[in-house]
């Protein structure tokens, strides 16, 4: 299985920490962005805590190729918010939630390795699997 997926939103939309926690909390899957997470800035690993264990992962924020744009109907201004995770079930869980997060909240286009988009209940259903492994 691949250990990636893409965000695409408008930079406008990319949230802050606290937004994005906020975004986080209510889903209940108890992941808990650390500060070193900077919207438009990170590049490698940010720290995330899933009950106080680490469970973090890999943000790249990238450009949005032309065509990616033209597939999910993309405006000019968009960025690519790129994750990957190891092997730990808790990583994996901590970026699908956040990309519960950004899809339901910040209006992301969440992207499977596939090339398929995937809707907020195919990535709730992602992150409850990964919650269940735990």
């Amino acid at each position: 299985m691949a250990r990636v997926l893409t965000a695409y939103l408008t930079k406008a939309d990319v949230p802050s920490r606290k937004a994005l926690q906020g975004a986080l909390d209510p889903l209940g899957f108890r992941v808990v962005v650390d500060d070193d997470y900077a919207p438009l800035k990170s590049k490698g690993y940010v720290p995330c805590a899933l009950d106080g264990e680490d469970a973090g992962f890999d943000l790249r924020f990238q450009e949005v190729e032309a065509e990616t744009r033209a597939r999910f109907a993309l405006g000019e201004d968009s960025v690519a918010m790129a994750f990957r995770w190891g092997g730990d079930p808790r990583e994996e869980l901590a970026a699908l939630a956040v990309a519960v997060a950004l899809a339901q909240q910040f209006g992301a286009v969440v992207e499977e390795p596939t090339g398929a988009a995937l809707s907020v209940d195919e990535l709730l259903a992602k992150a409850r699997k990964a919650a269940s492994s735990l």
